[in-house]
């Protein structure tokens, strides 16, 4: 298991993917990381379909110095997570410390509110590369793009690119 040790943060909202967030979920945990679901409440969220997930901390009790990485999913959840002052020092403060933070599809809009795109090369869904673009990062369509410490992806058919990039990061050094 390539990540025993490893800690990782899944954030959540309602309205998440749920491909985006519980294939990185389980596919980390089979690597033996430690993953954590996050949320701007300690809560259960439903997903697009409905279906539900806890957050078991909430952006409040959520530390950067506890965690290896940080994964943060589409569908309209990130529209609600960077409502969360907490969710947005979490994520900036992530990057800050050169630990892993990944965003796949409107993921994106995350790294914008957290200012941790300017100056990068990034992909995401397409609808949001005006915002990205806006925040000074330079977009590419590609299934997954890394620069430096942040790994970003388009959509659910990219995860495992997606996933493989974040698993190599975590491994690195």
């Amino acid at each position: 298991m390539k990540l025993t040790g490893k800690r990782v943060a899944v954030l959540v909202a309602d309205l998440y993917q749920e491909l985006e967030f519980w294939y990185p979920y389980y596919r980390l945990i089979e690597e033996g990381a430690q993953v954590v679901a996050v949320g701007p409440e300690a809560r259960e969220y439903k997903s697009k379909l409905g279906y539900p997930a806890k957050a078991d901390l909430s952006g409040k009790e959520a530390r950067a110095q506890d965690f290896d990485a940080v994964i943060i999913p589409g569908g309209y959840a990130p529209d609600y997570m960077r409502r969360s002052p907490e969710l947005v020092a979490f994520v900036r403060e992530m990057a800050e410390s050169g630990k892993v933070v990944a965003a796949i599809c409107h993921g994106g809009w995350m790294l914008c509110s957290a200012r941790v795109v300017r100056g990068k090369r990034v992909t995401s869904f397409y609808a949001i590369r005006d915002d990205l673009e806006n925040a000074g990062a330079t977009w590419v369509d590609e299934p997954v793009v890394r620069d430096g410490n942040l790994i970003t992806s388009r959509v659910p058919s990219d995860l495992p690119a997606f996933l493989r990039e974040i698993i190599s990061a975590l491994t690195e050094g």
